[in-house]
């Protein structure tokens, strides 16, 4: 071989020693070394989503139940007043529907009526939650675990908790400073048990369902004030 470096060394050890050189000066892992990492990153995450979805289908249709206790209320302070059990479907809420969504209504009716009506099995209605105007009393007439039939369409019934607050769109004196204070610490619950946003993405009047034609809450509704005040509690 001959000698071309003038120090006795050939030029395949300068070869040598130059990728010997240029691999001390590496800094972290390899671009190979980076994909396969990312690859695999998406497949274990991929496959945690695919998981999850399993679990939730199984949860639906096993036939399986989240164990409850008769008249148990998810609300502190909550009255427990069954709705007619025609007007949910009985379920496991998150685990077979993920809970997203708080809508907000307003019954056109008295609370005591309201009570009745969702009771009735021929209505094929109900709600979660009935707010009384007067003094901002909580009756529960369905489970957060549930479907409550309450916003005439299927998606949003599967994956919302609804609130019924005493009165009628048009008649702002039912909006009452207790009733505003009791349903904003009922949502904040919610919101706190399902991690849902406290927005008004995620809490939402009736008549922003899709494909719903309803005015409730109504116009007189504060959005402002009750979105601060469930963000305050």
């Amino acid at each position: 071989m001959t000698d071309i470096t003038g120090d006795g060394s050939s030029a395949r050890a300068g070869r040598g020693s130059g990728r010997a050189g240029r691999r001390g000066r590496r800094r972290g892992p390899g671009r190979r070394a980076l994909l396969t990492g990312a690859v695999g990153a998406l497949a274990l995450g991929t496959a945690y989503s695919r998981r999850e979805e399993l679990e939730e289908w199984w949860w639906r249709y096993s036939g399986a139940e989240v164990p409850r206790v008769a008249g148990e209320v998810d609300h502190p302070g909550a009255e427990w007043i069954p709705a007619s059990s025609a007007n949910l479907r009985r379920a496991s809420r998150p685990r077979d529907y993920s809970i997203d969504r708080v809508v907000v209504h307003m019954p056109e009716a008295t609370y005591d009526i309201t009570l009745r009506v969702f009771q009735d099995p021929s209505h094929r209605a109900s709600t979660h939650y009935v707010v009384r105007a007067a003094d901002g009393h909580v009756a529960q007439m369905a489970r957060e675990l549930d479907v409550a039939y309450h916003a005439g369409h299927r998606g949003y019934n599967e994956r919302s908790v609804g609130i019924e607050h005493e009165g009628w769109a048009d008649d702002p004196s039912y909006l009452t400073d207790a009733m505003y204070e009791s349903s904003a610490r009922l949502v904040a619950g919610i919101c706190d048990r399902y991690g849902i946003p406290v927005d008004r993405e995620h809490i939402i009047g009736h008549n922003e369902v899709p494909d719903v034609v309803r005015i409730c809450p109504g116009p007189h509704w504060d959005w402002e004030r009750y979105i601060e005040m469930v963000r305050a509690v």
